[in-house]
């Protein structure tokens, strides 16, 4: 009889933010498979978990997934988790939840911590309706998918490093418009926690004087829908001129 694999999410910050549940099925496993080992070696060790952990990180990933599988066939019941969030959301995760699908494997995600979801609601941006991008692609790509979000009417949002933060705010500014609003949002739920709402310019002053650290959320005010009709009826006659 198959087994089973469960993807649990860890706390992005607070470690009470941790669910019994999470706890729970952690302990009850055979196996742990963590991005980092260290790093969710601290994690287990405090809440008295002593599962045994193997690594699954982005880079062996490919890799492992066949002989997970294998154990997973072969009556195997394990856990996924990431350093921080919901594996699969910007981390490891998909390609073994996608082929335990294909093999008929159970997968159950159990609810947890994911950073962008507390951002986007305390932005005070639209959230009924959303577009979650993650990591832009560093350089080939990028400025193609900048322009392409450019008349997005939906609220998007975006993970980012400190160090790319500055850039890509003025990037957005530049291609998004100065006055389009948005939020940075870093630490959350961690102890330096900080939310910095206003205009993409507002944003890009800010930035500049204050270098940041820590992990970045940045939501974007998705296009307002006068630009947006103004946009496509440009669009459309260009094209009629073309065909003219």
């Amino acid at each position: 009889m198959a087994g089973k694999l469960y993807i649990v999410p860890t706390p992005v910050g607070n470690l009470d933010d941790m669910t019994p549940r999470a706890i729970e099925v952690l302990k009850s496993v055979d196996t742990v498979l963590a991005e980092d080992t260290r790093t969710s070696g601290v994690l287990l060790k405090h809440f008295g978990i002593a599962t045994p952990m193997r690594s699954h990180h982005k880079f062996n990933e490919h890799e492992a997934v066949s002989a997970v599988v294998e154990q997973l066939q072969a009556g195997a019941v394990m856990a996924l988790i990431s350093d921080a969030g919901t594996p699969g959301i910007s981390d490891p995760g998909f390609l073994l939840s996608r082929e335990c699908r294909r093999q008929n494997i159970e997968v159950e995600t159990l609810p947890g911590a994911t950073a962008f979801v507390p951002a986007l609601v305390n932005s005070g941006l639209p959230c009924d309706r959303f577009v979650f991008e993650g990591f832009l692609p560093q350089k080939k790509g990028r400025a193609t998918r900048l322009e392409e979000l450019k008349t997005q009417p939906l609220t998007m949002v975006f993970y980012e490093s400190p160090v790319r933060l500055l850039k890509t705010l003025q990037q957005f500014a530049e291609v998004f418009g100065t006055d389009r609003e948005g939020s940075v949002v870093r630490e959350i739920s961690k102890l330096h926690n900080t939310t910095h709402h206003g205009t993409l310019s507002e944003l890009v002053d800010y930035f500049t004087a204050n270098a940041p650290r820590g992990e970045i959320v940045i939501i974007v005010a998705g296009c307002p829908p006068s630009t947006t009709a103004k946009v496509d009826k440009y669009a459309e006659f260009k094209h009629k001129k073309a065909k003219v």
